[in-house]
């Protein structure tokens, strides 16, 4: 890890507002997996942020805006954040989207299968739509009209735009958390 934990008694001025907003998120949205130690310490990408108010703060927005009001059914958002972190081999947002895909229903053999970066035959066709996409997208240059027409028709164009969005942020999420190596929670903590 290359950026020390900030325990709530150390934050400066400019870092209270974001943490609290942050921390307020978590308890909030956050179940399964482990986001803040018991004392109020944030752990995985929201240690980052909270380091660099003036970058995590809109970064911080960025998820706000994305989660609110979704248009993408959870399973299908979930496939598309998992196939990121397994492109980046992001070893903490595999293991809090693992847990999350989880608890929205997908199977353990689609979950192990696309963190595999494999695409699962047994998705359904709104999760291998977004497979797909992401798929498409980590590639790299333009994505293929077909696979960018599909995911249209099958989410609309404000779902499909979503879609993108949300495979963009967990391309920064990841490299946000690989680039200051931060580590998977330790069982017990």
């Amino acid at each position: 890890m290359r950026l020390p934990l900030i325990k709530p008694a150390d934050l400066t001025p400019e870092q209270k507002p974001l943490y609290q907003d942050m921390k307020t998120g978590i308890e909030s949205s956050i179940k399964g997996f482990q986001a803040m130690h018991d004392d109020g310490t944030l752990i995985g990408t929201w240690n980052p942020w909270l380091h660099f108010p003036k970058i995590g703060g809109p970064y911080s927005n960025l998820v706000k805006a994305l989660y609110a009001a979704p248009t993408l059914p959870k399973k299908a958002r979930e496939v598309a954040v998992l196939a990121t972190g397994a492109h980046f081999h992001s070893g903490y947002e595999l293991y809090a989207h693992m847990l999350m895909a989880e608890q929205r229903g997908l199977d353990d053999n689609a979950i192990a299968t696309i963190v595999a970066g494999q695409r699962p035959q047994t998705l359904k066709e709104d999760e291998g739509v977004a497979y797909d996409v992401a798929s498409a997208a980590l590639r790299g240059g333009v994505m293929p009209e077909p696979v960018y027409k599909r995911a249209v028709e099958q989410f609309g164009p404000i779902g499909a735009a979503k879609l993108l969005y949300f495979i963009g942020l967990y391309c920064m999420i990841s490299i946000t958390l690989n680039g200051f190596d931060v580590p998977v929670p330790e069982t017990g903590d």
